[in-house]
C-alpha cells in the first residue's frame, strides 16, 4: 500500500491512497484542473482513481469532488450525513453512495474503516485505510481526540494526523474572536499539543510514518 499528499490546508485537501489496482482519493478540494497537475506529479492519471471517499462537506474537503468526479466518471462515497448535507451538489450523478459511518467496506482492494469525529460538520468521518497487511490511519479534521479514534487508529503503520495551530499563537493572532473560538473548540481543529498527546496514548508498536497535516497557514 502506498499514499501520497496532494494537498492538505484551508486551501484545499486530498490524498491518494493505492493498493494493488485500486487507488482512492480522500477528499478532493481543487478544482479539475489543478488536480489533473497535482496528480500528473505522481504520473497518475484521473482515469486511475477508483474512488473518493469524502471526510465532511467544508468546501476545502468536498469543494472539487463533484466536478472532478463527474469529468472522469468517478464514484463518490460520503456517510449518509455528509450527502444529506450535499444533496444539490450531486444532483443528476449516478455513481454517489454513501455508507454506515460505524461500519467498515470494501473498495476494491482496500479495507475502508469509518471514523466518527468531533468536528462542525452535519456527520463527520475520518478514516483508517488498509490492504490486509498494512494500515493507514487519516485524521486531518477533528476537535478533540476520543477512546474510539485512538482504539481504531491504535496498530497503524502509518498515519496522516492533523497538527493544526499552536494554542498560544492562534490566542495572539489577529483571526477574528468568533474564528479563535471555532478553531480551538471541540468541533474545531486539533492543536499541536493534543496531536502529541494522541500520538502518546495510541499503539505505536507497528508504526513507521507520521506526516502532519491541516497545518495553519499563519
Amino acid at each position: 500500500m502506498r499514499f501520497a499528499s496532494l494537498g492538505s490546508g484551508s486551501e484545499g485537501n486530498c490524498l491518494v491512497v493505492e493498493a494493488g489496482t485500486t487507488r482512492v482519493l480522500v477528499d478532493c478540494g481543487f478544482g479539475v484542473r489543478e488536480m489533473s497537475s497535482r496528480l500528473g506529479r505522481l504520473g497518475l492519471e484521473p482515469s486511475y482513481i477508483t474512488a473518493i471517499l469524502v471526510t465532511h462537506e467544508h468546501t476545502d474537503h468536498i469543494g472539487g469532488v463533484p466536478a472532478f468526479a463527474a469529468r472522469h466518471r468517478i464514484a463518490v462515497w460520503g456517510s449518509f450525513g455528509t450527502l444529506a448535507a450535499t444533496a444539490q451538489r450531486f444532483e443528476g450523478m449516478s455513481d454517489v453512495y454513501a455508507f454506515d459511518s460505524h461500519v467498515p467496506f470494501a473498495l476494491g482492494e482496500l479495507e475502508i474503516t469509518p471514523i466518527p469525529v468531533p468536528h462542525d460538520a452535519r456527520e463527520p468521518t475520518q478514516f483508517v485505510l488498509g490492504d490486509g497487511a498494512t494500515r493507514l490511519g487519516v485524521l486531518t479534521d477533528i476537535g478533540v481526540s476520543t477512546p474510539h479514534v485512538e482504539a481504531v487508529l491504535s496498530g497503524c503503520e502509518a498515519l496522516v494526523l492533523e497538527a493544526n495551530h499552536c494554542l498560544e499563537l492562534l490566542a495572539q493572532s489577529d483571526y477574528p474572536y468568533p474564528l479563535k473560538q471555532r478553531i480551538a473548540g471541540r468541533l474545531g481543529h486539533l492543536d499541536n499539543e493534543s496531536a502529541a498527546g494522541l500520538l502518546r496514548r495510541i499503539d505505536r508498536t507497528r508504526l513507521r510514518h507520521v506526516v502532519a497535516a491541516h497545518l495553519s497557514q499563519q
